[in-house]
């Protein structure tokens, strides 16, 4: 995904959506492996997938604020940051899937 996919519209918004849609969900084991991947290596592949995952929760989060006056691009964008800073503090070690993690971030 580029990062010029971010909606502004109406119609990008559901560009956007199928978009991020192309993206499977990840498995308790693959998240796992993937976030410790990154946490020990720095392997920005493994963080990539971890993020493109969860696309569709930061959005299913913007929806929650769309009445605050504040366009859905935006929501998404700052959402989409607070995912990514999530990935960068996660640890798997914990027990807690990463979305239970970065709603709080995304949120933020």
């Amino acid at each position: 995904m580029q990062p010029s996919t971010v909606p502004s519209s109406a119609g990008s918004l559901a560009m956007y959506l199928a978009e991020i849609n192309r993206y499977p969900l990840l498995t308790v084991d693959e998240e796992q492996r993937l976030a410790r991947l990154y946490a020990k290596n720095g392997d920005l592949d493994a963080a990539h997938k971890l993020v493109t995952s969860n696309l569709r929760f930061v959005v299913k989060v913007a929806y929650e604020y769309r009445s605050y006056g504040i366009k859905m691009a935006d929501l998404i964008q700052e959402g989409n940051i607070g995912l990514m800073k999530a990935v960068q503090k996660f640890d798997a070690d914990k027990g807690i899937r990463l979305i239970s993690y970065a709603v709080w971030w995304i949120r933020a």
